[in-house]
């Protein structure tokens, strides 16, 4: 809805920032979400492995509240990208790359996690909102986020 010419807008309107830091702030964005994915997988296999010793595709999807094609699909793009290896009649397998990239993703989602805890968020609330905003923050903010919860004691 459009303002009458003549009225004045008592709501305050924040300036539009120039095309580059736009295009930035998108780029980042776009970045995150194409990462997410990936990060997600590659830690729950991990986990699956750490936890189950084998990782099947009808675990992964029962997990991750998908269909076996959409996690076969994700498994042929992460072995594409040297993340994964699959042998057949024996399951899924991380390389030392894939090995790398789920223990970063993992230390990220606890740095958040444990923002949120020392800002005094429930910890089902906060396991569940890291699980978002780990793929979202700048390297800057992680570190803050780290550095609050050393001070406040509160770091794993």
């Amino acid at each position: 809805m459009s303002r009458q010419a003549g009225q004045k807008n008592s709501e305050k309107v924040t300036q539009l920032l120039n095309v580059e830091e736009h295009v930035e702030g998108f780029r980042q964005v776009r970045e995150a979400h194409r990462r997410e994915l990936i990060d997600d997988y590659v830690e729950l296999i991990s986990d699956l492995i750490r936890e189950v010793g084998e990782v099947r595709q009808v675990d992964m999807a029962a997990r991750l509240g998908v269909s076996q094609p959409t996690v076969a699909k994700m498994l042929k793009r992460l072995a594409t990208l040297g993340l994964i290896e699959q042998i057949p009649w024996r399951g899924v397998f991380l390389t030392p790359e894939g090995e790398k990239q789920a223990q970063l993703s993992r230390e990220r989602h606890q740095i958040v996690e444990n923002f949120f805890l020392a800002l005094g968020i429930s910890p089902e609330t906060a396991r569940i909102d890291a699980e978002g905003v780990e793929h979202h923050v700048s390297e800057e903010t992680l570190e803050a986020f780290r550095r609050f919860t050393e001070q406040s004691g509160l770091s794993q």
